[in-house]
């Protein structure tokens, strides 16, 4: 049971390598071309980043993070997969700072140290994964997440900047989320049953993805990246690990649920204490550059 989920741990950390280096380069590429519609839901902005090879690759190692995530959530609970998934911030902010020539604040390098600290407690706090069977109808109810998602990013597109974004980042962590529930419902990852292909859990897992891409580019494009990657991981880890918890059988191992509940909230709030402080640093060097 240990080496499960210490293996589970490390494909989660991997996930996490794995998409936070995609955030540097799909952000990049993102902010170089000119948006579509405006909306928040612009698939022509979409389109053209897609056409730029930063964001080929960002999408590369996220499809490589995607497999790992998927391992990693037969492995451990949810919690611990979704604050890997915050921890990535921490990541993006280690390579925006060896790629951009970003400089992190002491306060942003103490940041990254509290996240991996907690993502230590977590590993070595958590119980293995779980597969108790989910309450009837949580699939479709999935699907129609999913289906609110788009209609919130297409009204999002209305709002101004600072709102806009938190609402896309919102929207587009709740998107992943998606990804991390629906994964945990599908008891069978055999694509060679009949039942993989009619469990709704699963295309709510693509439809999540999907959306949750689509919304984060454009939070991406205009407005606060602070304030879009704050809302993305609020949206990705808080519902995910709630609903793991309480109708998927997510549990600590015995005695150590207080360490578990502390672990998590430590690394998301690391990670949100990361964003505001990397971005502080990203502004400070465009201003001493403008200056020069």
């Amino acid at each position: 049971m240990v080496c499960c989920v210490l293996i589970g741990f490390l494909l989660a950390l991997g996930c996490s390598v794995c998409y936070g280096a995609a955030s540097v380069l799909q952000a990049a590429a993102t902010r170089s071309v000119e948006a579509g519609s405006g909306s928040g839901v612009d698939t022509v902005l979409l389109m053209r980043a897609a056409r730029q090879w930063r964001y080929l690759v960002g999408v590369g190692l996220d499809g490589l993070g995607f497999v790992l995530q998927v391992a990693a959530l037969r492995m451990v609970p949810i919690y611990v997969v979704a604050a890997a998934l915050a921890a990535s911030i921490a990541v993006t902010g280690i390579v925006a700072a060896w790629v951009l020539s970003v400089r992190l604040s002491v306060a942003a390098w103490s940041a990254v140290g509290v996240v991996c600290l907690s993502l230590v407690v977590l590993a070595l706090a958590a119980g293995p994964a779980h597969f108790r069977r989910a309450p009837a109808g949580l699939g479709w109810a999935l699907l129609g997440v999913v289906a609110v998602l788009f209609i919130v990013g297409a009204a999002a597109g209305r709002l101004p900047d600072r709102s806009r974004a938190l609402a896309l980042g919102l929207a587009a962590g709740s998107g992943f989320g998606v990804i991390e529930v629906g994964v945990r419902l599908i008891e069978v990852l055999d694509p060679t049953k009949r039942s993989f292909y009619t469990n709704p859990a699963l295309y709510a897992a693509a439809a999540g993805g999907a959306a949750g891409f689509l919304l984060l580019t454009s939070a991406l494009h205009r407005g606060s990246v602070t304030t879009a990657v704050a809302g993305m991981v609020v949206g990705e880890t808080l519902a995910p690990a709630f609903v793991g918890a309480v109708w998927l059988g997510d549990r600590a191992r015995d005695g150590f649920g207080w360490l578990v509940i502390a672990g998590f909230v430590v690394a998301v709030a690391g990670a949100l204490v990361l964003a505001r402080f990397g971005e502080v640093s990203a502004e400070s060097d465009e201003a001493n550059q403008a200056a020069a």
